[in-house]
């Protein structure tokens, strides 16, 4: 039998008895599972028996091993306190010791103070003694002209000065000393020079380590840069007497100054402790003591170069230049050690320090620039065809120009002539819309718009109208691309200039705060060819205003600015003006047979068989010509501004919406809604025909019966007309067809709730008397 599942955690009495009886199948199957039953039940109770056994055993060893257990708990116990009592004795020893021997410490640390002074005592007055023998020996060294005996004396006198700090000729000791460094200086110069010069790297070593010594080092620097610098100043002396043209000359000086950062790297590591700092100074004094100077050359160049080209010759220079610092950039950077970021910002300086006068005044010199090249884009031609050709041919360039001003100002500034360039593209745009604006009014001449002759014939012409079709398009796409382009500017200038940006700048702050935020936050600049900053300290004021573009593009993001708004101003007037030749255009025929109204002598003078006519019906009476040229030109409208509709021009579509049409509605009017730019022109037309057929008919100076009667047909006609294209009829057109139609009893009647000025008018051109 398996006792052991009787330890299992799951232990289950049911299975366990079940598994038993199936175990033996034999006797169940026999009928005999009581007697089975009673051996698993005496089993079960001899396991009993044994496992009560073994605990009995089990519990009796333990209760004769607890008091061996417990006796040696106590032995520790009692160490354990012994050991205890013998701390606190050598404690107490200790204490005892201490307060016996404190007094002889005391008097052992004096007695040491007192050594250590007699013996910088005695070193003092043997140093002090040594100068009098230093003294004395020291022409008979010099004799010997051994620089490095020379040096070992003067450094031991030096250090015997140091003593006799106090003494009262310690003035003129030193005046001494430094004359025999002087002395020792010139002894040693040819050799120096002769060293520097065919770059012996021992001989020099020599020479830092004495002049380290004497305290003498830049001395010994000083005649390093003149061996190398009269090399470099000679290259570019024959470079200025050659007949290249001045970036190669330019390009030539650069190469040997990058050829000289190399070799001397090299040469330096083995002599000098920091060698990138003594060659990084050699090029600063190089470029300061160049003859002729780099700015001068600069000046010289500009002016030949005239108005034209001045900024395209910067430029051209100003590559040079930069490829040249770009290259002492890599150099730089491929050093092991950290660079003095002092020296390296006073190179920088100096590289491009010639052109900074030029930087600052960039804005004038792009504006000039602009200027010049925007007045060689042709828009005035002799024909109007060709002029609106050139128009729409200009777009394309003035923007070319505009971006092309942009890449000189990132090229050139680096983004920190962004306030200059936004006023040369002020000025750019300015010029141009000035030159767009004298040909249209070129164009307006061309056709006859202001001085038509008033006794031409009456025909349809719409050559004009189309050709202001295409310039109204024309300003749909400056509108357009001067939004493109003001976007692009923005994001252009962010991702350039925006890291001259301080995270803390804010244009509430005072301005000092903001310098201070500024310049403590350029130490931590590890390059400075990329953060050259000239603007911030030779034009603070308009550094600030730079300052605040570029935190208002930031703040406000690159989609929501006014960098161009002055321009976007002029473009949108532009247009109005666009506008305004093309409803001319339009209304150029309408408005000449309406002139013609008041001098028609038929409105005063009886015709023949008039006083037949007087009770004849009006709709006897047919319209006049000059009403029916008139509405067949407006029933004409519609199929000429279709351009308006069929066309697919995104441009012309911004245009239109922009742009505002003359002769509004009138207030008051209900209007349905337009579904094309087509029908407001059609509306604005009809609205001005109305309002000018009112004005020129309230000149007429007299009427007759038939005449009025006359003139009444006419309006209807024209309201009919109106009628026809889904127009409304003016008020004011409504009014004066009634007063015309009223009889002169019934005149007072129908003038109730009229304009009184209109009935008045009216009523003195019928002769009624009211």
């Amino acid at each position: 039998m398996d006792f052991s599942r009787f330890l299992a955690e799951d232990f289950d009495v049911k299975g366990w008895v079940n598994a038993a009886f199936g175990a033996g199948p034999t006797e169940a199957a026999a009928g005999r599972a009581d007697g089975h039953a009673a051996t698993l039940v005496m089993k079960l109770q001899l396991f009993i028996q044994e496992v009560n056994h073994a605990v009995e055993e089990t519990s009796h060893q333990a209760l004769q091993n607890m008091p061996k257990v417990l006796r040696e708990v106590e032995a520790l116990k009692q160490e354990a306190s012994f050991l205890k009592e013998q701390m606190i004795l050598v404690k107490e020893d200790i204490r005892k010791f201490e307060e016996d021997t404190s007094q002889s410490m005391q008097v052992l640390v004096e007695i040491d103070q007192v050594k250590s002074r007699m013996q910088l005592a005695a070193e003092s007055l043997q140093e002090a003694d040594k100068w009098s023998t230093l003294s004395a020996d020291i022409d008979e060294t010099f004799k010997t002209q051994d620089v490095a005996v020379i040096s070992a004396k003067l450094t031991g006198m030096q250090n015997s000065l140091a003593m006799l700090v106090d003494t009262p000729d310690y003035a003129e000791k030193c005046v001494h000393l430094e004359a025999l460094k002087n002395r020792l200086e010139a002894l040693a110069s040819p050799q120096i020079v002769a060293a520097f010069t065919s770059q012996f790297v021992d001989q020099s070593r020599v020479f830092v380590k004495v002049f380290m010594e004497i305290d003498r080092m830049p001395q010994l620097l000083a005649y390093y840069y003149r061996c190398h610098k009269v090399q470099l100043l000679a290259a570019w002396q024959e470079l200025c007497q050659s007949d290249l043209p001045l970036d190669r000359q330019l390009s030539g000086l650069y190469d040997a100054l990058l050829g000289a950062w190399h070799t001397q790297i090299q040469w330096t590591t083995q002599v000098f402790k920091n060698p990138h700092e003594v060659v990084t100074v050699l090029l600063i004094q190089t470029l300061g003591d160049l003859a002729p100077s780099v700015p001068q050359c600069l000046r010289s160049a500009v002016e030949r170069a005239g108005p034209e080209q001045e900024l395209c010759k910067l430029l051209e220079l100003y590559a040079a230049t930069v490829q040249f610092a770009k290259g002492l950039e890599v150099a730089l950077l491929a050093q092991s050690h950290e660079p003095n970021l002092v020296k390296v910002t006073e190179l920088v300086d100096a590289v491009y320090g010639p052109y900074t006068p030029y930087r600052l005044k960039y804005g004038d010199l792009e504006a000039q620039n602009l200027l010049i090249e925007i007045s060689a884009v042709p828009l005035e031609h002799g024909e109007v065809m060709d002029c609106v050709q050139e128009l729409g041919h200009s777009v394309h360039k003035l923007f070319s120009l505009a971006s092309a001003a942009v890449d000189r100002c990132v090229t050139f500034t680096n983004g920190l002539g962004t306030c200059g360039l936004l006023a040369a593209l002020k000025s750019l745009f300015t010029k141009y819309v000035s030159d767009f604006t004298s040909t249209l009014h070129s164009i307006r001449k061309k056709c006859k718009l202001d001085d038509f002759p008033a006794d031409s014939l009456f025909q349809e012409d719409w050559t004009a109208f189309q050709n202001c079709i295409r310039i109204i398009a024309t300003c749909g796409e400056l509108l357009r691309q001067c939004g493109d382009f003001e976007q692009q500017l923005a994001s252009r200038v962010l991702s350039t200039a925006g890291k001259y940006l301080s995270d803390s700048y804010s244009p509430r702050s005072l301005a000092g705060i903001q310098d201070s935020v500024l310049t403590d936050r350029k130490p931590s600049t590890k390059n400075p060819w990329q953060e050259h900053n000239y603007l911030q300290k030779d034009n603070p004021a308009e550094y600030a205003s730079l300052m605040e573009i570029l935190y208002t593009l930031k703040e406000k993001g690159s989609g929501k600015h006014n960098l161009l708004s002055a321009s976007r101003g002029a473009l949108t007037r532009l247009n109005q003006q666009a506008h305004q030749l093309a409803f001319d255009s339009v209304f150029l025929r309408i408005r000449q047979q309406l002139l013609l109204l008041p001098k028609m002598e038929s409105w005063s003078t009886a015709g023949i068989g008039e006083t037949l006519t007087d009770d004849l019906p009006t709709f006897s009476l047919t319209p006049l010509e000059y009403i029916s040229n008139i509405g067949q030109y407006i029933m004409s409208l519609p199929l000429n501004l279709e351009p308006f509709v069929t066309q697919e021009d995104p441009a012309l579509e911004l245009a239109l919406h922009a742009g505002k049409l003359p002769f509004p509605p009138e207030q008051g009017d209900e209007l349905p809604e337009l579904d094309n730019m087509a029908d407001n022109w059609l509306g604005s037309i009809a609205r001005a025909t109305m309002q000018t057929y009112c004005d020129v008919i309230l000149q007429i100076p007299e009427l007759t019966q038939h005449s009025t009667k006359q003139l009444a047909t006419d309006i209807d006609y024209l309201i009919n007309v109106m009628d026809a294209l889904g127009l409304q009829p003016s008020r004011t057109l409504r009014h004066v067809g009634t007063l015309l139609k009223a009889k002169p009893a019934d005149y007072r009647q129908a003038s109730r709730g009229l304009p009184r000025r209109l009935s008045s008018t009216v009523a003195a051109m019928r002769g009624v008397q009211y």
